[in-house]
């Protein structure tokens, strides 16, 4: 396992390492916080752009999460960079609004989703060298079936809505919008790599 955990894409310098590392780590932290309230100062509160604010910080934050576990080793960084996302979410509440309560509960599943994203990718595509495309479908359908099936569990025990607009919102959250902000996530680190291994190869 620490073999799996500590395999990177391509070896970075130490200065490098701690700079990405650093990028990464802020971007998971500030992005969810930051970019909603950017939006709607920029575009309004009620603009298409800002009531889509959660595919446009979910597709960074997934890219963070598959840059981390591609090129960042060390289960300290990984299990920060998987849980960091979801708490600046939360805590800044501007990202799932009125539903911010009710998501508290989807955290947990959420950590398992974004941990299993990111050790997935670095299993198949780090260590194993499958195929990115495959490699990446397989990552995001665990992690979007993580989190769409311990919402499904709080649902059945009543702990989350189960009917109404506030349960078919949620499902749709943390369902087809996770599957649509990995695989946007997904796409722009394969262009962030190609282009990497394109410059050391120069």
């Amino acid at each position: 396992m620490e073999e799996v955990v500590n395999k990177k894409v391509y070896d970075l310098s130490k200065t490098g390492e701690l700079i990405q590392t650093i990028l990464i780590i802020l971007g998971a932290l500030l992005v969810p916080a930051v970019v909603p309230q950017l939006l709607q100062l920029v575009f309004g509160k009620t603009s298409v752009i800002a009531s889509n604010s959660q595919i446009i910080v979910g597709s960074i934050v997934n890219t963070a999460l598959i840059m981390a576990g591609l090129n960042l080793k060390g289960w300290r960084k990984l299990v920060l960079i998987a849980t960091l996302p979801s708490l600046s979410a939360v805590g800044s509440g501007y990202i799932f609004g009125n539903l911010t309560k009710v998501t508290v509960f989807m955290i947990p599943g959420i950590w398992l989703g974004n941990f299993s994203l990111i050790m997935l990718m670095k299993y198949l595509y780090a260590n194993k060298e499958i195929n990115y495309v495959i490699s990446a479908a397989i990552s995001i359908l665990v992690k979007v079936a993580i989190i769409f099936g311990v919402l499904n569990i709080w649902m059945a025990f009543s702990i989350l809505p189960n009917q109404g607009a506030v349960a078919n919102t949620l499902r749709n959250t943390m369902g087809l919008t996770q599957l649509i902000t990995a695989s946007i996530g997904a796409f722009i680190s394969f262009l962030i790599i190609k282009l990497e291994l394109k410059k050391r190869a120069a």
